[in-house]
């Protein structure tokens, strides 16, 4: 028997350590010789700390939510007593948020110790690299990935086979292989839950697509932020090079292959290729212009090919199962499984895979359990800043690069943002443009100035300043975004703005000509009043910050529009519904 902590970003935000430190200690005590070992996230982030506990013969039960106080009751009962702790395990309903998912990218997350290569190796770890040394052509490794139908999960989903044989029919002996690691989206986390939960994975992967374009060098471009990732992706290499999977001819074939990890400082331009690669050279991260592309001219000039960590991750399931298995999975066009990260209004928070061609409804519903509180859907963020705000009527929208493009959105690198009806669409909008203008590297007019104006104009409208004529101004500014700026940062940014106000033009009319908002969100145009129904208990005007409610005791109390800061504190104060916020 041995207990198994999830110890991925996720849980040990949640207090993990301490659950892991608690069960150590109860087990000590108890003079048990069971084991207590650790995990990354299995993508059911909504029930951190997650504990599981593995019978002698395989089988699993699952316990959720375990802080450190509950931890005796499941070793008492569980693992002195041999009976499942029933009040704190997993329900069916949960269960059914992974049961429900086809994993290939998380396979392994939530279920091997990512600090012990051993692990990995008994899940069939590195045999896919064992049998591409043995027995493939770097050709023949390259057909596989195009028979599998394999797209960049990074964002732009382009076929993953056709960047790798660009890198190798470049001329040049020297090539680099680099990933990219440096996940920027607001609300996206997929590839730091792989880098946390299956780092060999990558490194296969990585392995397979430097033999089949001819590199012999690696390069993983990592945020800083992700300190456990890189300390994980560190262990994981050194043990990789101590079985010689990495380094010096590898599996005996001759081919030699080692990797090395970059820490960036966060930048989201640095998503785009050319500026990923100056700022691997040691520049600002800023964008040049292509052709020539990094097949041709990448790092120090070199052939480069950049995939990022999903993308690789997918290439040793596909090797070792074959390009037709993975392709069998998803629609013609958009082949195989995606992660998304569910985060926002939604019940059940986390990471999901499925095949492509799910609809969003399925998704959202079916894995997601819905929106929080039962509140109705209103739309959903996909691709980040760079993608946009698709709405509820269009919730059956099967998930493909082509139909999600349809809306105006883009899959992106997965990240779902969920929203209901107390979200501001316009306010949505600005949020997602206020990033993307700090983001800017402010090396084109266009997208440096034109964002700062578009920001201006949304601020206005939220404060309920806006004036006829600021909707047209947006879609004239957004178009010459797109069309003046040289890379995907700017030539996305207006995305959020675009899609919000095709599909919630409404919302932007009432901001600016009924100074009104729908949502009730936009604090310079909400009004909170108190009704008839006030029994004069004085609660509300107790917990008041600045005295803005005045009345006696048992009688009705009134609010001063003018001193009112609109926190909101007596809204959750009153016990009676007698303040109304319009």
């Amino acid at each position: 028997m041995r207990v198994v902590v999830g110890q991925g970003s996720c849980g040990i935000a949640t207090g993990a350590k301490k659950t892991a430190a608690e069960f150590e200690k109860q087990i000590a005590a108890k003079k048990l010789n069971i084991n207590v070992d650790i995990t990354g996230c299995v993508g059911t982030c909504y029930l951190e700390p997650i504990v599981d506990i593995y019978e002698d013969n395989g089988e699993m039960t699952r316990y959720v939510k375990v802080q450190p106080d509950i931890v005796e009751d499941i070793v008492n009962s569980h693992l002195v007593n041999g009976k499942v702790c029933e009040e704190h395990a997993i329900t069916k309903e949960d269960e059914q948020f992974v049961e429900k998912q086809k994993r290939v990218v998380l396979r392994n997350c939530g279920i091997i110790n990512p600090e012990d290569i051993e692990e990995y190796i008994a899940v069939d770890g590195y045999k896919a690299i064992e049998k591409v040394l043995n027995s493939m052509s770097p050709e023949e490794v390259i057909e596989e990935i195009k028979i599998s139908g394999l797209r960049g999960r990074g964002g732009a989903g382009f076929p993953t086979w056709f960047k790798w044989n660009a890198a190798k029919q470049s001329p040049g002996k020297e090539k680099y292989l680099v990933c990219n690691a440096d996940e920027g989206d607001p609300g996206a986390f997929m590839d730091r839950s792989v880098l946390e939960g299956d780092p060999h994975s990558l490194i296969e992967g990585m392995i397979i697509g430097g033999y089949a374009m001819g590199a012999n060098e690696g390069v993983i471009y990592c945020r800083a932020e992700y300190p456990l990732a890189i300390k994980r992706l560190e262990i994981a290499m050194a043990q990789a090079r101590e079985k010689g999977f990495l380094g010096k001819n590898i599996f005996g074939s001759g081919f030699d292959f080692d990797i090395r990890i970059k820490a960036g400082a966060g930048a989201f331009v640095c998503g785009e290729e050319t500026a990923l690669i100056a700022s691997l050279e040691g520049e600002r991260g800023m964008p040049r212009l292509k052709p020539p592309f990094p097949a041709a001219k990448g790092y120090w000039q070199k052939p480069t090919n950049i995939n990022n960590v999903e993308t690789l991750a997918n290439v040793p399931w596909i090797i070792y199962n074959g390009g037709k298995a993975f392709g069998s999975m998803g629609t013609e066009q958009s082949k195989g499984t995606k992660v998304f990260a569910l985060a926002g209004k939604i019940k059940k928070g986390g990471l999901v895979e499925v095949p492509m061609g799910l609809t969003l409804r399925d998704v959202i519903f079916g894995i997601g359990g819905g929106i929080k509180n039962d509140k109705q859907f209103k739309a959903v963020q996909m691709g980040g800043p760079s993608g946009g705000c698709i709405p509820a009527h269009l919730i059956d929208t099967p998930v493909t690069y082509e139909d999600i493009n349809k809306t105006g959105a883009i899959v992106g690198s997965g990240g779902m943002i969920v929203m209901d009806e107390d979200t501001c669409m316009v306010d949505m909008a600005r949020y997602f443009l206020n990033f993307t203008r700090d983001e800017s590297c402010g090396k084109c007019n266009y997208c440096r100035i034109g964002t700062k104006r578009m920001l201006e104009i949304l601020e206005r409208i939220t404060r309920g300043e806006g004036v006829d004529g600021d909707i047209e101004k947006l879609e004239e500014l957004a178009m010459k975004i797109k069309d003046g700026s040289l890379c995907g940062l700017g030539q996305t940014a207006p995305n959020p703005v675009l899609t919000t106000i095709k599909y919630f033009r409404n919302e932007y009319e009432d901001h600016i000509y009924n100074k009104k908002c729908t949502a009730k969100s936009c604090k310079a145009l909400v009004k909170y009043e108190i009704t008839d129904g006030c029994k004069g208990c004085t609660l509300c005007s107790k917990k008041c910050p600045v005295g803005a409610i005045t009345g006696v005791v048992k009688g009705q109390h009134v609010i001063d529009q003018e001193k009112c800061i609109k926190c909101g504190k007596c809204l959750e104060t009153c016990k009676f519904n007698a303040i109304e916020k319009n």
